[in-house]
């Protein structure tokens, strides 16, 4: 399959036309307009600093279907302890900044680039993005940050700096999805971390159709709180 080349006009191609590797166009902008129309496509940007954008639509996909959430025991004495106090769109940009520099596997650099924390600030001021913060005697411990889009919460990424912090917000964020009637999480790609967390992979054809049905649906905006 060919990789698409994006120029000003609002519109992506097809993402079942993306490559085997799930590599669909490169170039267009990370505007909130682009933005919001690429994930509800079931497309996402990922790049590195200084390369040109680069938008994918992976097949298989990642997600979490709620009541396949798994705890393991250790996680549950830890959310029995309470270590952590959690909150909810209380530090975004802290929380996105952490996620760019936590250290990765095989991973030199980092996908979240200076362009990025940008787009992803204007969607949280929008109240599209939002974050799961654990804090730990006043410091930020852990957390996550993603994408609500009508039923569908698009999880970009998560840090540690306390074990167990970022599984207790990912728990916690369940919880409230869950609370709110949303319909699953789109964990993107193949994760161990968040599959021993009860993650699946589907087909990309059957994740663009229920996600064609989800975002759709009147979503929960503005700032969250728990």
């Amino acid at each position: 399959m060919p990789v698409f080349q994006l120029g000003e006009e609002l519109q992506f191609p097809p993402a079942h036309l993306a490559t085997d590797d799930g590599l669909l166009a490169v170039g267009g902008d990370l505007s909130p307009e682009r933005l919001l129309l690429a994930y509800r496509l079931g497309i996402f940007p990922w790049f590195s600093e200084g390369d040109p954008i680069l938008w994918w639509s992976p097949s298989p996909r990642l997600i979490l279907e709620f009541d396949e959430l798994r705890i393991s025991k250790r996680l549950q004495r830890t959310l029995r302890r309470n270590p952590f106090e959690v909150t909810m769109d209380s530090a975004f940009s802290q929380v996105v900044t952490c996620c760019a520099a936590a250290p990765r596997r095989h991973q030199h650099d980092t996908w979240i680039t200076s362009e990025m924390i940008t787009a992803y600030t204007q969607l949280h001021d929008l109240g599209f993005a939002h974050s799961v913060e654990c804090w730990q005697d006043g410091k930020l411990a852990g957390g996550l940050y993603g994408i609500a889009l009508g039923g569908v919460f698009f999880g970009e990424s998560m840090f540690s700096a306390v074990a167990d912090s970022s599984k207790v917000a990912f728990v916690r964020l369940t919880e409230k999805l869950v609370e709110w009637d949303f319909d699953f999480i789109d964990c993107q790609v193949k994760n161990d971390h968040l599959q021993r967390l009860g993650a699946k992979e589907i087909a990309g054809e059957s994740f663009r159709a229920r996600l064609a049905k989800s975002a759709d649906r009147q979503g929960k905006y503005g700032k969250w709180n728990l």
